[in-house]
């Protein structure tokens, strides 16, 4: 049907933007903490991406602020472009924290639950891709869940073990915030893909 005022579909162009971000940054994480080496660097590299996901999100913001028909609600439109930069947030806080803590050998668990939060991170682009497109959102979004399911089971996993092995109490607490940032981030991307179930579920 021909609608009088065309519905803003920039929108797309800029979670498409920020979704990419996401991605590139997870993966980034997952390899810094495979092989810290370079470490300082890396992070460096990872703040640049935190920072232009930050970008992306106050471009849909503003964009929002602007328009008057959107393709979705509003709400869910914020929501979604919040969620989606808390992911990037929590990665980058990871990083920071190798370099604040002087974690120099991560533990193969934290690459283990960043492999993860790359997982979601794939499964969360495309479900933003299909958005446009009306596209089969909804198996992705169960991916993301079923995906943050696991990631709490590794995590949970990780910390028993770190109180049982570790004698180092110091130590205790620098791991044990690196698992709950990587943690966090699995829980914003779940957030996320719940969004996504919404927008498709008012939109049927």
């Amino acid at each position: 049907m021909f609608r009088l005022i065309p519905r803003e579909t920039k929108f797309f162009d800029l979670f498409a933007e920020l979704s990419s971000s996401l991605t590139e940054g997870a993966k980034l994480l997952r390899s810094i903490l495979d092989d810290p080496r370079e470490l300082e660097k890396r992070v460096k590299q990872m703040q640049d991406i935190e920072h232009r996901g930050d970008k992306a999100t106050h471009a849909i913001i503003m964009k929002l602020n602007q328009t008057f028909i959107t393709p979705f609600d509003r709400e869910d439109i914020h929501r979604l472009a919040s969620s989606l930069d808390d992911v990037l947030d929590y990665m980058n806080a990871a990083a920071v924290r190798l370099v604040m803590y002087k974690i120099t050998q991560p533990p193969p668990v934290s690459a283990e639950l960043a492999g993860i939060i790359v997982l979601q991170s794939e499964e969360l682009a495309q479900g933003v891709s299909l958005l446009e497109k009306n596209g089969s959102v909804m198996k992705h979004c169960d991916e993301v869940n079923r995906l943050e399911d696991e990631a709490d089971h590794v995590s949970r996993k990780a910390i028993a073990e770190l109180f049982e092995k570790e004698k180092d109490p110091i130590q205790i607490i620098k791991l044990k915030e690196l698992y709950e940032d990587l943690e966090y981030a699995t829980d914003k991307a779940e957030d996320a893909a719940n969004v996504l179930e919404a927008i498709v579920l008012k939109s049927a």
